[in-house]
């Protein structure tokens, strides 16, 4: 090494320690979500159904009804949370049923209905969450066949955190809770799946659900 590389030498150091930094700093700040830091997002499924059309059943509406006291005062954790921000799937010639389910909420909270994605677009919806989002809570309504896929939009593990491969067809009465940190990162041991009791006939949780 000759004399002028050796004075050269912690010059050289220290500007590539800077860039390591920057690099990392730019990483770091790529990954995180400003739209989700320190919110909680809440999923539901759409409410009961007919066997046949594709509005709610006469119980369906009833729980429809009954979030709009449900979510206006919901506490978790000794946190309220209630929603500033209402989504549903995009109405379909099958379905209306998730915006359906949101509407007496919406109108006691006097929110709109967002319904900017399709049932199987569920990435475009966390993607746009993690980008522009200013409520601290948002509240979810959606199709069960793709709330897991949902859930693993959002980083979590949808049949861990449901306790079983799928959200089973006859379930209306689960709500699920995503918390993420001041990052915009899921905190999956904050995250749960929380059983209503709303209705006549909701079951509590056994340990297989």
């Amino acid at each position: 090494m000759t004399p002028k590389i050796r004075r050269l030498l912690p010059r050289l150091l220290m500007v590539a320690a800077v860039t390591v930094s920057v690099l990392a700093l730019s990483f770091a700040q790529g990954s995180a979500a400003p739209g989700l830091r320190n919110v909680t997002v809440l999923i539901v499924r759409h409410a009961e159904k007919p066997d046949v059309g594709r509005e709610l059943n006469a119980r369906g509406e009833q729980r429809a009804a009954a979030y709009a006291d449900y979510f206006t005062s919901l506490q978790l954790d000794d946190q309220t949370l209630t929603p500033q921000r209402l989504i549903a799937t995009a109405d379909s010639p099958e379905s209306i049923r998730p915006r359906q389910t949101l509407i007496p909420l919406s109108q006691r909270l006097q929110l709109p209905i967002e319904q900017p994605y399709a049932n199987n677009d569920v990435d475009k919806l966390v993607s746009s969450l993690r980008k522009n989002n200013q409520a601290k809570t948002v509240l979810i309504a959606w199709h069960h066949s793709h709330i897991n896929k949902l859930i693993a939009a959002f980083g979590g593990d949808g049949p861990a955190l449901i306790g079983q491969p799928k959200w089973p067809v006859d379930v209306f009465d689960w709500l699920i809770v995503l918390r993420f940190d001041d990052k915009g990162q899921l905190i999956q041991s904050r995250s749960e799946k929380v059983q209503e009791h709303l209705m006549p006939g909701d079951m509590p949780a056994s340990p297989a659900s």
